[in-house]
């Protein structure tokens, strides 16, 4: 392959060599995508139907959830086609899109994280000032950054990544599309000083929202601790907790993945770590919110309630229609 030519497909890892294995990856990734899907749908349809979690916090769990269901519906259908067909394909434009998709969700639940943490902020340290400070229209402005943000980081990463020229092959050594795996198959010097100074920029964005979480919870744990009642510091922290929860799982699994030590690193655990930061935390979202935010779970619980009562009325209705026809 010339140094000026790119391939027309990639070959991605796969999870196994033995076909029982394959299955079992599927079976496997089937269960964790149909939870996923199963779980943000019940929040966002929660929180579209329940005038109660009409709030900022319901507003941007709405759009948490949608970045949930992006970052799943972007990595686990290719991933579950390849270990049912017995394939590790993917098209230049198909690995252009996914990797494009995948960054951009997951970039903007970032943003949506350090949003939310404003949130949490406002609400426990100036609860006077919550409805002037987040309003409808500044909530809608807010989440609009953030999607935004997101979109215009992995618009950057994405096009100067394809444009690359690519003289390693086109074997990714990972079960998704990212971008270091595609540099690894990179023969340019200047590209990869672009993506360098493109590192360097996110990493100081990265890190500005990180400080940001940082600081505003030091804030928030000062003022729960000076709250006399006991059940206010409980009430409090419980506002806190889910949000905090989430954080720390999309933070310290990013970490991992991108500080490993090259010594440690191998085909298996890169996979392992992949599939950490990847699947784990969109999946696990929605069961550390729902745990833990009552008004969330009583919204669930009456939705449930009602589709399994509409369900009952349908059958009954068609058992009493076909008893007198």
């Amino acid at each position: 392959m010339s140094n000026s030519s790119s391939p027309t497909q990639f070959l991605l890892l796969a999870f196994a060599d033995r076909r029982e294995l394959q299955l079992l990856h599927f079976w496997l990734f089937l269960a964790i995508s149909l939870a996923a899907l199963l779980a943000n749908g019940l929040i966002l349809s929660a929180v579209a139907c329940d005038h109660h979690l009409h709030t900022p916090m319901g507003f941007f769990l709405l759009n948490l959830s949608l970045t949930d269901l992006g970052c799943i519906c972007t990595t686990v259908p290719k991933a579950m086609h390849n270990s049912l067909w017995d394939t590790t394909t993917i098209s230049y434009k198909g690995c252009a899109a996914q990797l494009f998709f995948f960054y951009f969700f997951i970039s903007a639940e970032y943003f949506l994280l350090t949003i939310m943490c404003y949130d949490r902020y406002v609400a426990i340290c100036k609860p006077l000032h919550y409805g002037t400070l987040l309003g409808s229209r500044t909530c809608a402005h807010m989440a609009a950054a953030a999607w935004a943000a997101g979109f215009l980081h992995t618009l950057l990463h994405t096009a100067n990544t394809f444009s690359l020229p690519l003289c390693q092959g086109n074997a990714l050594g990972q079960f998704f599309c990212e971008i270091p795996a595609i540099h690894k198959l990179s023969c340019s010097h200047s590209g990869y000083l672009r993506e360098i100074g493109l590192i360097v920029f996110s990493v100081c964005l990265e890190f500005s929202c990180f400080i940001f979480i940082v600081f505003s919870y030091v804030q928030i744990f000062r003022a729960v601790l000076r709250i006399p009642c006991e059940q206010g510091r409980h009430k409090a922290f419980s506002m806190c907790l889910p949000h905090l929860a989430v954080v720390s799982l999309f933070v310290s699994t990013g970490i991992f993945s991108d500080l490993k030590p090259p010594s440690i690193s191998s085909p298996s655990l890169d996979l392992v770590v992949a599939v950490l930061y990847s699947v784990v935390p969109p999946a696990l979202n929605p069961l550390i919110y729902s745990l833990r935010n009552q008004e969330l779970k009583d919204a669930v619980r009456k939705m449930i309630r009602f589709l399994h009562f509409s369900s009952l009325n349908v059958v009954n209705t068609e058992i009493y229609s076909s008893s007198h026809t």
